[in-house]
Order: structure tokens, then C-alpha cells, then sequence
């Protein structure tokens, strides 16, 4: 049954990232569903849905969403969190094979295509007052390079590319709303928002390993509470927030 709350959907829910991310959003109000692999669907509750999904399957995407929609109704807020990479020799990355470059790049971009598809097909249903933000857990792999890791630096630059478009694309996508001022009340407009999550270290290189649950969680929850497009790109520093980094 639909719920008046407002519902995230986290697609790629890990122990690191997506769990600090529903638990910062479940503290905010919301109704959490998880997609993952290993969800075990009969321990939802109803608080927080759980759906078995495998991402390398494209299709399986709106599957996901309808059962969200039934269970919680629209989410205002989609994070893709799923990623995948397979490493290949550094000296000769086009021996990946096919398989593996396939499902990978399933995982990494076909299926978080899908998934803001169907988010931007929720957004148009939901009240005026919706959050209707789409945010994809990327790296620096979209600006850079990393030998071994080839097919995830595919999957990350075609993924960026896609958030970049419709953060362009959507910005006259949304609503208006006042601001009540001593004269008169200035009106605003909230538009249907998409970013590119990328955690570094202060230096700007990637934080690899060292990524912060905690820091992705502050982050979305402020990029969802926002009420215009900020940098559709959106590197950050554990403990700072947002910070520009030039690119090479």
C-alpha cells in the first residue's frame, strides 16, 4: 500500500554506501526500499522494502520500480549505487572478454540508464513539493584513467555522460514555488535533479578504499533537500562537503 511518507529507492544497496544512506534518509522520514542481489525480500518491513535484483539484467529495472510503487508508492529520491568491474591486464585491456565487459557495463550504465528512466517517469506523478532527485554513485574513472580497470572506467564516463545530458535536458522540468518576502513573494523553481557522486581525498585523488558511507549519506540527503540543480558533478571531501576540482 502507497504511503504518505516520501520513499528512496537505493539501487546497489551495500553495506558501506547504501546502508548509511538509508538509515540518513529513514532518520529524515522516509519510506527505504533496497534492490540488491542478496536482499532477502521476507524480511521487509514497513519501514523499508526489500527487493531481490540482479542489475546485470536491464530488464529487471522496472521491475524493481513497480513493486516500489505498489509496496511504498513513487520515490522522490532514486540513488544508483551498483557498480561493477572486472580487472584486466594492464598491458593489454581489449583481452577482457566480451562476457565480462558485457554484464559489467550492464551494471555500470544500462541498467542506471533504466533506473533514471523510471525515476523521471515517477517524478512526473509525484506533488509539487517532491523531492524528484536521481543521484548515481560514480569515481574519478570518468576523468582519468586506471590501467586495470577499463571496463568499470567505460561504465563510469558513459554513466556521467548520461547524468551530465539530463541535468541539462530536465532543467525547465518542475515547479514553482514562493518565498515570502516583506513585499511581495518571490517564485522560485525546483526542477527534476541529477548528479554524479564522486568521493576524493582533500588533494583530489580518489579516495579508493577508503570512501565514506558517512560522507555519500550527508551528501545525497543535502542534494535531495536542495531545491535547485547544483553541479551535476558533484566531488566532495569527507567532512567538507562539495569542492571543484580542475581536470586534467
Amino acid at each position: 500500500m502507497s504511503s504518505t511518507s516520501p520513499v528512496i529507492l537505493i539501487l546497489g544497496s551495500g553495506a558501506n554506501i547504501g546502508q548509511h544512506v538509508a538509515r540518513a534518509f529513514a532518520a529524515k522520514g522516509y519510506k527505504v526500499a533496497l534492490a540488491s542481489r542478496n536482499s532477502k525480500e521476507e524480511e521487509s518491513t514497513a519501514e523499508q522494502l526489500k527487493i531481490s535484483s540482479d542489475l546485470s539484467d536491464p530488464h529487471s529495472v522496472s521491475g524493481v520500480f513497480s513493486k516500489v510503487k505498489s509496496s511504498l508508492g513513487y520515490p522522490s529520491v532514486v540513488i544508483y549505487n551498483a557498480g561493477a568491474a572486472t580487472p584486466n591486464d594492464a598491458k593489454h585491456p581489449l583481452s577482457l572478454s566480451l562476457t565480462d565487459f558485457s554484464r559489467d557495463f550492464n551494471i555500470n550504465t544500462t541498467s542506471a540508464f533504466v533506473a533514471a528512466q523510471q525515476a523521471v517517469l515517477g517524478f512526473e506523478q509525484l506533488s509539487d513539493t517532491a523531492s524528484k532527485t536521481f543521484i548515481y554513485t560514480g569515481n574519478i574513472l570518468n576523468t582519468t584513467t586506471m590501467a586495470p580497470l577499463m571496463d568499470l572506467g567505460v561504465g563510469k564516463s558513459a554513466t556521467a555522460h548520461i547524468i551530465q545530458s539530463a541535468a541539462q535536458a530536465y532543467a525547465d522540468r518542475g515547479f514553482k514555488y514562493a518565498i515570502p518576502t516583506e513585499i511581495l513573494p518571490i517564485e522560485k523553481l525546483t526542477r527534476y535533479r541529477f548528479y554524479y557522486g564522486d568521493e576524493r581525498k582533500a588533494d583530489g585523488s580518489p579516495a579508493y578504499s577508503a570512501i565514506s558511507g558517512e560522507a555519500h549519506a550527508k551528501l545525497y540527503l543535502q542534494l535531495a533537500e536542495d531545491k535547485s540543480q547544483g553541479p551535476w558533478q558533484q566531488t566532495f571531501v569527507k567532512d567538507i562537503g562539495y569542492k571543484h576540482f580542475p581536470t586534467s
